[in-house]
């Protein structure tokens, strides 16, 4: 990973920015809110996103079994030495197993990783398994790149949606470890929440191997030089406005979506609590229903 990165700066080639200052929405609830509804009680909130999360990770298996299609096919320069003309020779068959596990053993990843992230601090089947959403990606119903064939197309924007989720995955480590490794939470817990906290940190130690890779990779074809029906472009012409589209519903129009479901749901879970509609007026003071 290194190597590929060395070689795109030793070129001079900017490197995309993927990093969580992109993401200017905050995390709904906050800590402080989170930290809030566990120590009165509502622990299925964060339940739920711990298992949904672990949902979520299991579904990114897939990787392993895709196929992607010869870059080489499109691409004027020798990319033998790159992340594009690695991915059938094992990066994405390795991104896949770190997500879900393998297949064809007992290998888990970073799903399982996170069932034993929630099982540590709660317990075992404590709630009902929650529905996850059915994409948590920028879906479009249209062709953006059409000076490309659609197989290129569906490659690149799957590699920017799974960039960007794993930006906003760094982004939920923190908020996890922060909640996790609260000193006033999980009394009689507390080997169990910082075994918690670690575990978090080793899939976050993993992930950043591979936003590195997904990095180089939408980099190395935003400074090749691509072979269309219409002549020559630049990787960038192509990708760069559908990579904009893509950082701003991860960043903005995703909270906007989902805003209302995350409130209501969230403010239906605390007036089932005895003293709910006190709990809700606390906690609209830590941040309001607005920060999601």
């Amino acid at each position: 990973m290194n190597a590929w990165e060395n070689r795109l700066k030793d070129a001079g080639i900017e490197i995309v920015s993927a990093t969580t200052a992109l993401l200017v929405e905050p995390n709904f609830p906050n800590v402080k809110q989170q930290v809030f509804l566990l120590k009165n009680g509502i622990e299925q909130p964060l339940w739920d996103s711990l298992t949904i999360t672990g949902i979520v990770e299991g579904r990114g298996r897939a990787l392993a079994n895709l196929e992607a299609p010869d870059f080489q096919e499109i691409i004027v320069e020798d990319i033998s030495d790159t992340s594009l003309g690695h991915m059938n020779k094992g990066l994405l068959r390795a991104h896949g197993w770190d997500e879900g596990g393998r297949e064809d053993s007992d290998q888990g990843g970073h799903d399982t990783m996170w069932y034993a992230v929630r099982d540590l601090i709660f317990g075992k089947d404590k709630y009902p398994i929650p529905t996850p959403p059915d994409s948590i990606g920028r879906e479009k119903d249209e062709r953006e790149m059409t000076c490309l064939a659609p197989e290129y197309e569906g490659l690149l924007s799957l590699l920017m949606n799974v960039l960007m989720i794993e930006v906003r995955a760094e982004k939920a480590f923190h908020h996890y470890e922060e909640v996790i490794g609260d000193a006033s939470l999980f009394e009689d817990a507390k080997e169990n929440a910082a075994l918690a906290v670690i575990l978090v940190n080793r899939i976050r130690a993993d992930e950043a191997i591979h936003v590195a890779w997904l990095r180089c990779a939408i980099s190395e074809f935003g400074a090749s030089t691509i072979k269309t029906k219409s002549g020559s472009v630049k990787g960038w012409d192509i990708i760069g406005p559908v990579w904009e589209k893509m950082v701003h519903w991860h960043s903005i129009e995703m909270h906007e979506v989902n805003r209302e479901g995350n409130r209501s749901g969230l403010e239906d879970k605390m007036l089932k609590a005895p003293n709910g509609a006190e709990l809700l007026n606390e906690f609209g003071k830590l941040g309001g229903f607005d920060d999601s």
